[in-house]
Parts: C-alpha cells; structure tokens; sequence
C-alpha cells in the first residue's frame, strides 16, 4: 500500500508541475484552460507569478514527498489544495456551478486526500536542534 501511495504521489506531482511550468512557458493557453484571460500585462504577470507558484509549489512537495519518502512536505501541498477546493465551493454556493465545475473539485479533493494518506504512511522527520 505504501508503494502505491508513493507511486499516486509522485506521479501526482509530476502532473502539477507540468501543469506549473504550463503557465510559466505559455501563461495564455493555460490560462484559458482554466477559464482565465488576461486583459493586461498586470493580468498575464499575475498568472505566470500565481499559478506558476501555486502548481510548481504543490506539485515539487508531492514529489519530494514521494522521493525522500517524508510526510512533511505533503501537508504543505494538501493545504494549498484544500484552500483551493474551499474556495471552489464557495464559488459554487454564491455565485452559482458552472458546467463541469466538479471535475477540478474532484482532482483537488482526490489530491487533498492522497497527500494526507501519504502523510500518515510516510515516516515525519524530525529537526533537532
């Protein structure tokens, strides 16, 4: 079972990193996957800053998780995922759903779950002092 979480995490990362680097290389054709236009050179900095950080950072814990085999750094990327379902949900309740807004509700929540599973497999380190 350790071995699957494993291999789901870091197959996991892989796959946020690439989408990370997707908006560093090519903001505007990620962009518009995610629904997203920018209407100015602010907008475009804003999502190769943002979602660049958000998915790089997300993805790199998930994989270094996996790789040095430490549950630590998983907390990190379930914490930036559940943010993001929240805010997700409460989208869904104030202004309303949208065609197929589960889809990136169910990858997020399906990230959430696999990164607390990794973290309650996977040993902690401890830093001394």
């Amino acid at each position: 079972m350790r071995l699957v979480i494993t291999a789901l995490l870091f197959v996991g990362g892989l796959f946020f990193s690439f989408v990370g680097v997707g908006f560093l290389t090519d903001p505007v054709a990620s962009a518009a996957g995610f629904g997203l236009a920018p209407d100015s050179t602010m907008g475009l900095a804003t999502i190769r800053a943002d979602l660049t950080a958000f998915f790089l950072v997300a993805g790199f814990c998930m994989v270094w998780g996996a790789w040095r085999r430490n549950g630590d750094p998983l907390l990190i990327a379930a914490a930036l995922l559940a943010v993001a379902f929240i805010g997700r949900a409460v989208n869904a309740a104030v202004v309303g759903a949208y065609e197929g807004f589960w889809v990136p509700m169910l990858v997020e929540a399906a990230a959430v779950a696999l990164n607390l599973a990794g973290s309650r497999v996977l040993p902690h380190r401890v830093i001394a002092d």
